[in-house]
């Protein structure tokens, strides 16, 4: 059984991590401010969907694979940096939406495929577990129990510390959706930003070692 202080240290560290500028939270910022609070908390639990494999990977030893093999980390560090540039080209060419989409009037917005968005992001990112096979081990006592349950279980409080976190940062940035929304420039704006930022996260991605 996990100790109290080390469950504690464990969120703390969680929630730093989380709030760290990376392409997940830059994906529910972008996406809340655009459509609204709704779209932000269904490409959360998109990206935690993601955490869940990564959590379910670790604790089995999958994860070691990518660790382990030159061959399948790069097969799929490149498959996760095409999905980034993919999703910078959907920024880029984006149409600017009107309030009335965002009200949910007349939204074209598909939930399902920004979850799934959100999910294969994660999944297809080989740094998430790089990082969870690094990170959780550090927490890990072998004298208190099966070390795949507590993987589970550090895993787990990870996945809802960050969904906490992404949830709070869909529902502050769609207070801004309004004024989003109504200007055209600001939208184009915003999404030829986060495009380039995407471009860079893929390029940093696939040049990335283990």
């Amino acid at each position: 059984m996990l100790a109290i202080e080390t469950i504690i240290t464990f969120v703390v560290a969680s929630s730093l991590v989380t709030l760290a500028p990376g392409p997940d939270n830059l994906f529910v910022l972008t996406q809340s401010m655009l459509h609204g609070r709704k779209v932000g908390l269904i490409v959360t639990l998109g990206i935690c969907t993601g955490l869940i494999f990564h959590t379910t990977a670790v604790a089995f030893g999958l994860a070691v694979l990518f660790q382990s093999s030159a061959i399948a980390f790069t097969i799929l560090k490149i498959v996760g940096a095409i999905y980034l540039v993919y999703l910078a080209w959907k920024a880029l060419t984006a149409k600017v939406s009107n309030q009335e989409d965002v009200a949910g009037v007349k939204s074209t917005v598909n939930l399902r495929q920004l979850y799934l968005r959100g999910m294969l992001m994660n999944i297809s990112n080989p740094k998430v577990s790089i990082f969870f096979l690094a990170f959780l081990p550090q927490f890990v006592d072998v004298n208190a129990g099966s070390v795949t349950y507590q993987s589970l279980i550090l895993g787990s409080l990870f996945t809802v510390a960050t969904f906490i976190i992404f949830s709070s940062i869909a529902l502050l940035a769609a207070k801004l959706s309004n004024w989003f929304t109504g200007s055209p420039t600001v939208q184009l704006a915003l999404n030829r930003i986060v495009g380039v930022m995407f471009l860079g996260f893929a390029f940093k991605l696939a040049t990335s070692s283990r």
